[in-house]
């Protein structure tokens, strides 16, 4: 007496054991059963449209290293907002471009500065239809270009920064933002932004940290589209490359402080660390697309080596993949209507 199926009988074709055979390509047959057992999805709500307004401009400013990314003038940056609101987006996230910037940053804490007066143009704009969100860091307003004031020898001085943090939370929070988003990676920052918010009454405003922000070539266009003045790098107080477990421990001491959402930045090139912060941290995570990962997807397409649609929408897919609940990304729009 045999095992198996009766002599003569034919097997399924790819069976073992006289199992019938699996076969996983059943359910990638047509459109609407790959759409039906999709294990993720990117949607309109999932995305932050990071937006660049410049102070004096009269008219947009074409970003050279990012095709179809501008700086606004606060007219062109309003009628953004709208389309944005209109279209469904998580928010949007501002950073200003101030015309004069000195040793301290001192743009970013005047209730006129450029920052400051856009978050209340977008604000009266849009209302609660979409959360207004602001960079909160020095780097845009310093003539040195750093994240943070500096000291006698030349290097970022850590809590004289998170002063100028606290005063600048305080600032954007005047202006009437939902969420400010302090950037800079000091030590301490998340804590002394939540702490200043809430003694003055602004317990309401959200904290996004930019909790794993990591010293990357690939801010390149981003430093054309702020008109950065740094010169040298900022290794001293991003994170280095190298380090994925020190990532996890700055998000979870972010969260320790009072961080409403943490972020991973940049997103492709860190797949692997922002899979890690959001299976250890207990609040929602973001991930920045940044600039450069923006232009090299647009050069590519430029110059017909890749499908440019399908690949953006890859790329969004790979990161809320990874772990991301939130996607800050320049495509924003654009996606939002192929979505």
């Amino acid at each position: 007496m045999t095992d198996g199926p009766t002599a003569g009988t034919p097997r399924p074709s790819g069976s073992a054991g006289g199992f019938p055979a699996v076969r996983p390509r059943r359910l990638r047959r047509t459109p609407a059963l790959r759409r039906m057992v999709a294990e993720t999805h990117v949607r309109p709500e999932q995305l932050v449209l990071p937006v660049f307004v410049a102070e004096g401009a009269r008219e947009q400013r074409p970003i050279a290293s990012m095709p179809g990314v501008v700086q606004h003038t606060r007219d062109t940056l309003r009628a953004e907002a709208a389309r944005a609101a209109e279209a469904g987006l998580g928010g949007i996230m501002l950073f200003g471009v101030p015309e004069t910037k000195d040793a301290t940053g001192s743009g970013a804490v005047d209730p006129g500065g450029i920052l400051n007066v856009a978050i209340a143009d977008v604000v009266a704009e849009v209302g609660d239809a979409l959360p207004v969100m602001a960079d909160l860091c020095l780097d845009e307003f310093t003539d040195h270009g750093h994240c943070g004031v500096l000291d006698v020898r030349g290097a970022v001085d850590n809590d004289a920064t998170l002063e100028a943090y606290a005063a600048m939370a305080l600032a954007q929070a005047g202006a009437g933002v939902g969420v400010v988003a302090p950037s800079g990676m000091m030590d301490g920052q998340v804590g002394v932004v939540r702490a200043a918010l809430d003694a003055a009454g602004h317990a309401d405003v959200a904290v996004l940290a930019y909790a794993a922000k990591y010293a990357s070539a690939f801010y390149g266009p981003f430093r054309e589209a702020v008109d950065s003045s740094l010169v040298g790098d900022r290794r001293t107080y991003q994170q280095d490359p190298a380090n994925a477990r020190e990532g996890v421990r700055e998000a979870l001491l972010d969260v320790d402080e009072g961080a409403d959402l943490v972020m991973v930045k940049p997103a492709l090139g860190y797949l692997d660390v922002l899979r890690r912060v959001a299976d250890a941290v207990p609040v929602p995570v973001a991930a920045y697309q940044v600039s450069g990962e923006y232009a090299m997807l647009e050069a590519a397409a430029a110059n017909g080596w890749i499908d440019r649609q399908p690949a953006i929408l890859e790329s969004l897919l790979s990161i809320r993949r990874a772990g991301a609940d939130v996607v800050l990304t320049y495509w924003a729009l654009e996606a939002a209507r192929w979505l």
